[in-house]
Formats: structure tokens, sequence, C-alpha cells
């Protein structure tokens, strides 16, 4: 009996033994994890950097070099909203889910559409924005077309900025149009307003705004948009800390009407439009 009672206890004591190393080891791996988050390091570093790039209005240089839009306004109220400043590092956009994988800078915040190809690299957080592709052309090069099935041919040329949803879609819904890649998307404007393409597909609102300020050379042919994407914060794999504070931040200005304020001023009007070029 007395063996039997020494067995128990080493066996109890043996088991306390198991569960203090493992809660040692759960909280050993915690401060790891808590030392790795992007969170961690923006809050230590006093900085968050933002990728982005130019795309109007989600982002644009006004007439002093100063960058403003929406994309702006969201990543200055979030790192406002962390006690922090904000750092914009505008990248090309076919480069620039690989500048995140690669530490150049913590988040993108730059109208991302959430694609499940992207989702396979970056994790995203809840949409805190919708987007939409639609088409402006040019009134001689397609006159008569009122449909997207008048764009899919052979003899069209369709411009898009490189690495966008914009050129997925082209892909998709024209996939016997001529694509032409441009790196920026006044780039690819300008080729329209040239008359060298028969249109451009891009993200709402800008065809709707190329066609009312160039009325003379260009069109809608067809009204709104022809697709609907979420767009998220992408950040880096791996995360859940920064994952979960920037789910819980566009919760909290989405209850709150700020974002819906600052999409009303940014995609419904065009009060912004003489701080531009």
């Amino acid at each position: 009996m007395k063996k039997h009672g020494l067995f128990v206890r080493l066996s109890i004591i043996a088991l306390l033994l198991t569960c203090i190393g493992s809660f040692s080891y759960a909280a050993s791996m915690q401060q790891e994890i808590s030392a790795a988050s992007t969170i961690e390091t923006i809050k230590k570093r006093g900085v968050l950097k933002v990728g982005m790039d130019i795309f109007q209005p989600w982002a644009m240089k006004d007439k002093n070099g100063k960058l403003i839009g929406f994309e702006i306004d969201v990543a200055t109220r979030l790192a406002e909203d962390m006690g922090v400043k904000v750092e914009f590092m505008p990248t090309a956009w076919s480069g620039i889910i690989p500048a995140l994988l690669t530490g150049k800078f913590d988040v993108i915040i730059g109208g991302m559409g959430i694609t499940a190809q992207r989702a396979l690299q970056v994790n995203f957080t809840q949409p805190y924005e919708y987007s939409g592709m639609s088409i402006v052309a040019h009134k001689k090069k397609a006159a008569g077309f009122a449909s997207l099935a008048d764009f899919n041919k052979p003899e069209v040329q369709i411009a898009v900025k490189l690495g966008t949803t914009a050129a997925a879609a082209a892909k998709q819904f024209l996939p016997k149009a001529k694509l032409r890649m441009f790196d920026t998307e006044p780039q690819a404007y300008q080729e329209l307003r040239n008359g060298n393409v028969h249109a451009v597909i891009g993200n709402a609102p800008r065809p709707a705004y190329e066609a009312v300020d160039y009325s003379d050379t260009l069109f809608l042919p067809v009204q709104g948009t022809f697709t609907k994407e979420p767009i998220g914060f992408a950040m880096r794999k791996g995360d859940p800390d920064t994952l979960a504070f920037f789910n819980s931040w566009i919760t909290i200005v989405t209850l709150e009407g700020w974002l819906e304020e600052r999409h009303h001023y940014w995609f419904d009007t065009k009060d912004w439009s003489n701080q531009v070029e």
C-alpha cells in the first residue's frame, strides 16, 4: 500500500510538472508571437508604413505634391488611432505584394481587391470598401458600341493598368480583345484620349470622371459597373494579432459612420477636384 501511495504521489507530481512545462511553453510562444507581431513593431517604431499606388480618387497628389484621397484618409486615421505617425510608400502596383512580403512596409492600403489568387500570398482584412469595374471609350474608335460584347473583338484594343483586377476583368469579359498593359493609370487614359485604344477598363468612379472631363472625346458605353469586388488591407501571413487589430478598427470606424462619410466625399462628389491638376 505504501508503494502504491508513493506511485500515486509521484504520478501527480509528474503531471503537475508536465502542466507547468506546458504553460511555460505556451507563455513563451505567446511572447514570441507578440514580439514578432507587426503591431508591436509599429508601436516600437512609432511609424505605420503603408504601401500604396496612385489610383484616383483612392490616392493621388495635389497641386503641391501632397498625397490625398480616400486611402490616404483611411491610413492617416488608422495611424492616429494607433498613436503613431504614417509613412506612405508609393510602389508600382505590379510589384506591391512582393514588396510587402519582403518587409518594405507593414500593410497595403491601396484599394486592393480581395481575390483568391492574392489571398494565397497575403492575408486580407474584412472588406472596408467595395469597388467595381467600369469602361470608358473613345467616341470615334468605339462609335456605336453600347455593350461589353461590342468590345469583345480581336481588332479592339483595351488599355488597363498592369497587375490590377481591371486587367483580370478585361481578360475575363473581353477574351478576344487585345489588351494594352500600362504601368500607371494616367498612361492608360492618355492613350485613350489620344485615340490609340478603343477603351479603358478601370475601377469606378475614374472612368465616369474621364467621360465627364473629356466629354468631347470620351463616353460611357455601359452605365455603372459590371463587377463588384471587396477591398481589404493586405498584410503578411502568420500574424493573427495584427489581423485582429485591423479588423477591429474597420468595425469601429464603419459603425461610427466615418468610412461612409469619407466614401461619400471621395466617390460621390468631386469637391476635391480643385486640389489636383
